[in-house]
């Protein structure tokens, strides 16, 4: 039925931009990829604040006497541009944290912007050494260059290693780099300045 083709058309033509939004959402931020149903509302609510923003924009045009009436095709350009410039700025939102601790402050939530307690806690301690204890008793100290988004998933990427086995230094076992499967950690433990400076006491 031709109407009900050009009906899908036009609905796909409104959400392009939010799924184009969501798209660069994700690709920026440490949030699990939603479901199916879940990128459809995601990509509606995008596509609506893109095109309130976009609106706005227009009202203020025309109100300073500029031209605002374009052809379609250049509509959807400047949908899917102001769309992935409110993406940018709500995955720097999200990843900031922003939003949630100005929502903190008052006392409307607890919660924080990042995807999980794991998650914040890496961002909270950016500027820290850690120790990773292992599942067979070894511990491992240095600067984490990377690390996973999920505990149960991902790898670290450890430089400035050295291996312990308890509190005890592994003589001859002090490498560059060590790569661990975020699966063989069962403790972070993130140290303060004056245990960087003396991580075997």
């Amino acid at each position: 039925m031709p109407w009900a083709s050009s009906e899908i058309v036009a609905v796909i033509t409104f959400l392009l931009p939010g799924f184009v939004a969501a798209a660069v959402f994700y690709s920026l931020t440490s949030h699990p990829r939603p479901g199916d149903l879940d990128k459809i509302v995601q990509a509606l609510v995008f596509t609506m604040v893109g095109r309130a923003v976009g609106q706005g924009m227009e009202f203020a045009a025309s109100a300073l006497g500029y031209e605002t009436e374009w052809a379609e095709e250049w509509d959807i350009a400047a949908s899917v541009a102001i769309a992935v410039a409110v993406a940018l700025i709500a995955a720097w939102a999200a990843n900031k944290d922003w939003l949630h601790a100005a929502l903190r402050k008052i006392g409307v939530t607890k919660e924080s912007s990042h995807p999980s307690e794991w998650y914040t806690s890496f961002v909270i301690n950016d500027l820290n050494y850690v120790i990773l204890s292992l599942r067979d008793g070894r511990r491992l100290y240095g600067w984490p260059e990377q690390w996973p988004s999920r505990p149960d998933f991902g790898h670290f990427r450890v430089t400035e290693a050295r291996w312990f086995s308890g509190d005890v230094p592994i003589a001859g076992l002090d490498v560059d780099e060590v790569i661990v499967p975020a699966s063989e950690v069962v403790l972070v433990e993130f140290l303060n300045k004056i245990q960087e400076e003396n991580p075997e006491e």
